[in-house]
């Protein structure tokens, strides 16, 4: 009996310990004129090299700073599969460098982000072709109550129907949350008269002149916030 209790008591702490809700995703930005041999290379490489538990989602950036560049999403993994994803191998790296970094110019970035599901009206596999990215940074000791606004915007997605993915950083760079909008019915939901005006549909859910106060706590708590348009390149993705 004892050893049975101490299975059902190992059990939860092992399901937590690999919990798959982390990505990574990095970008790259090919020289201007060599976009053509650049997404024929990346192609090619997404199919042999990263498919199963490794799969690529591959986007291209449509605006904003990045504009221009390829955002590629992988996982979702858990911190123990990274922790033991080991060596590439050197075929990989070859062909990598070999048939896709020459067409690359010296900008990259890599990220990690934690799915956070509390945060979020969506699962995080519920993906969708066209996306919006928020980044959005709390000012230094703002982080919880960033996130205490962020479960009052959730109330309004939740009650509009609207896909919203919400992701930490993790020991990448200034601490920032990414608010990814997934357009489950394209890009007519970012038509102004798609939904009602955000202020009605705020106030709805979270009570009569809950809006100034939430724009009250946003100049107070955000260091800064961006955002940009991404489209998913099934072309350029393993099958």
């Amino acid at each position: 009996m004892r050893k049975l209790i101490l299975l059902w008591l190992f059990i939860p702490l092992t399901g937590m310990s690999q919990q798959k809700n982390v990505i990574n995703a990095t970008r790259y930005f090919p020289k201007i004129d060599k976009v053509a041999e650049f997404e024929k290379a990346l192609a090619a490489h997404a199919q042999k090299y990263h498919s199963g538990d490794w799969k690529w989602r591959v986007y291209e950036i449509e605006s904003g700073p990045d504009a221009g560049g390829y955002h590629i999403t992988e996982g979702p993994m858990s911190w123990d599969d990274v922790d033991h994803r080991g060596n590439l191998g050197a075929d990989h790296m070859a062909d990598w460098n070999k048939n896709v970094a020459i067409y690359l110019t010296d900008k990259f970035e890599s990220s990690y982000a934690v799915f956070q599901d509390s945060l979020s009206s969506v699962k995080m596999t519920a993906y969708a072709d066209k996306i919006n990215i928020t980044h959005l940074f709390p000012k230094i000791g703002w982080g919880g109550k960033v996130e205490d606004l962020l479960k009052t915007l959730k109330k309004v997605w939740v009650s509009d129907g609207e896909s919203v993915a919400v992701y930490a950083s993790s020991s990448s760079g200034p601490g920032q949350y990414s608010i990814v909008t997934r357009y489950t019915q394209g890009l007519k939901e970012r038509e102004a008269n798609f939904r009602k005006p955000f202020r009605e549909r705020y106030e709805g859910v979270n009570g009569q002149y809950a809006y100034t106060n939430y724009l009250d706590n946003v100049r107070e708590y955000y260091n800064d916030v961006w955002s940009e348009l991404l489209f998913y390149r099934a072309d350029l993705s393993p099958k």
